[in-house]
């Protein structure tokens, strides 16, 4: 029989991480996924593909905009084709070089299909159809999750994508309904907007994104109305039929009024669900919950001593399905197993909706800390007062920080913006470092950047901002 100190099941973000932090440990690592390279669903059909669409739907709408300037560009001609390949040649070039990371390291790379036998054994299905037993020591789930589907809908009908369909880019409908106001929706609503398609949005709860604050939402919101034909909130589908035009949509809003609207294709986005199922877990002791996720201790470690479990499948990453996360449980994961002293215990996971504008935040939320009746101030900085915001014409930006006010602790960063997916992270530093409001405000940021906002909060705090007047209030 194959043997194995750790055996890795799952080549994401989380699953590759784990395995190479595994070797870099000294351990003897096996990796086992479907596909010939690592990089799960995230870099084959999730984060990097839509970041690359999104950047070329960046692109066409600041060409629009620029009209405003006094720059005219011709319309632009779509090269769907091509468009497509350099999306696939984004997601070679960083598959492929986790191939290459994964060769240096030695660790066996082996693709298939991998089921418990017993809490220590696996039996692999490889592709190609050879089968084998493989005996590991310890064993690291991170299988991810999948798009959700509706059950009055067919996931199978021509008509109708998913998220990963999406992503495949095989045409530009005339017209899209996107159900789900979250951020997979929002973000592919918006590539599929910018190269043309008609675009509608249908949410059974009474906002967007209902993770994020409402102040942060607002600027995406009033930007998706001009570039979406129609956001019905407090809405569900009632009924879909075929006709000759597409699929008609009967509406159903929450006041009882109906509607119906024909499309040409429908983009279903209301969530992702645990990869957990035909793993052979009965086999083991690993415990799911209702909903199929698996229940895990700060270090990872599953009811099973000897199988830890890490991202989407995870029971507390029901409400967190993020890529960056996933990575830092495996490198956890992977430590615990090496028997270092380690726990998975972050103070800010930053979430990031890259949308334009881009909407970010870490720590606690204003909406969370109202839930929990928490007492702190906030202290905002609207970026109209921001000159680099400005000479991009992009006022419609906001940075906020949650204060604790007895020891002005920094518990939270908030920023809708362009680019504050990449400003964020100063905020999970400042949360991290239980940085004070005044180590904000004392910290020179350079002039003229949108990382200054993050400074001009800090000021505003104190009353001091000097391109804000808004005295302290004693």
């Amino acid at each position: 029989m194959n043997k194995t100190q750790v055996a890795v099941i799952g080549g994401g973000p989380g699953g590759y991480v784990a395995a190479f932090k595994a070797a870099d440990l000294g351990l003897q690592v096996t990796l086992i996924d479907l596909e010939e390279k690592p990089g799960g669903v995230c870099l084959f059909r999730g984060c990097i593909p839509s970041k690359a669409l999104l950047h070329v739907a960046r692109l066409l709408n600041e060409a629009k905009e620029a009209s405003r300037w006094g720059v005219e560009f011709a319309e632009p001609r779509i090269d769907l084709d091509r468009l497509r390949a350099w999306k696939d040649e984004v997601v070679g070039k960083m598959t492929g070089g986790l191939g290459q990371l994964a060769r240096a390291r030695k660790l066996d790379y082996i693709q298939g299909r991998a089921r418990f036998t017993d809490s220590n054994t696996l039996r692999i299905d490889q592709v190609g159809g050879d089968q084998m037993d493989l005996q590991f020591e310890h064993a690291i789930l991170a299988t991810g999750s999948r798009p959700a589907a509706l059950p009055n809908l067919d996931p199978d009908h021509p008509r109708i994508m998913d998220s990963t369909s999406a992503l495949e880019l095989a045409d530009i409908p005339r017209n899209l309904l996107v159900v789900g106001g979250g951020y997979i929706g929002l973000e592919l609503g918006t590539v599929y907007a910018s190269l043309g398609s008609q675009v509608s949005v249908v949410e059974l709860a009474s906002g967007l994104l209902l993770g994020a604050d409402r102040d942060l939402v607002k600027p995406l919101s009033t930007r998706l109305d001009d570039l979406f034909e129609h956001i019905a909130l407090d809405t569900k589908i009632a009924q879909i039929e075929d006709d000759s035009q597409g699929l008609a949509v009967q509406f159903e809003a929450s006041d009882g009024s109906t509607s119906t609207q024909t499309f040409e294709k429908i983009l279903v986005a209301v969530g992702r669900r645990p990869n957990t199922e035909d793993l052979g877990l009965e086999n083991t002791k690993v415990q799911l919950d209702e909903r199929g996720f698996v229940h895990i201790d700060p270090q990872r470690r599953t009811a099973d001593p000897s199988i830890f479990a890490i991202g989407d499948i995870s029971a507390i990453a029901a409400e967190a399905k993020l890529a960056h996360k996933a990575s830092h449980e495996g490198a956890v994961a992977a430590e615990a197993i090496a028997g270092h002293k380690v726990a998975f215990e972050p103070n800010a996971i930053p979430a990031v909706v890259f949308t334009d504008p881009e909407i970010a935040w870490c720590g606690l939320t204003e909406t969370q800390a109202a839930a929990e009746q928490r007492p702190i101030e906030v202290a905002r900085f609207p970026w109209a007062a921001s000159g680099r915001a400005t000479t991009q014409d992009r006022n419609d930006g906001l940075t906020k920080l949650i204060i604790d006010p007895q020891s002005e602790r920094v518990l939270g960063v908030g920023i809708v913006g362009a680019g504050a997916g990449e400003l964020i992270a100063e905020g999970v530093l400042a949360v991290e470092m239980a940085a004070l409001a005044k180590d904000i405000k004392l910290s020179i940021h350079p002039h003229p950047t949108l990382s200054e906002t993050v400074m001009e909060a800090g000021e505003v705090f104190f009353g001091e901002s000097p391109h804000l007047y808004a005295p302290k209030k004693k």
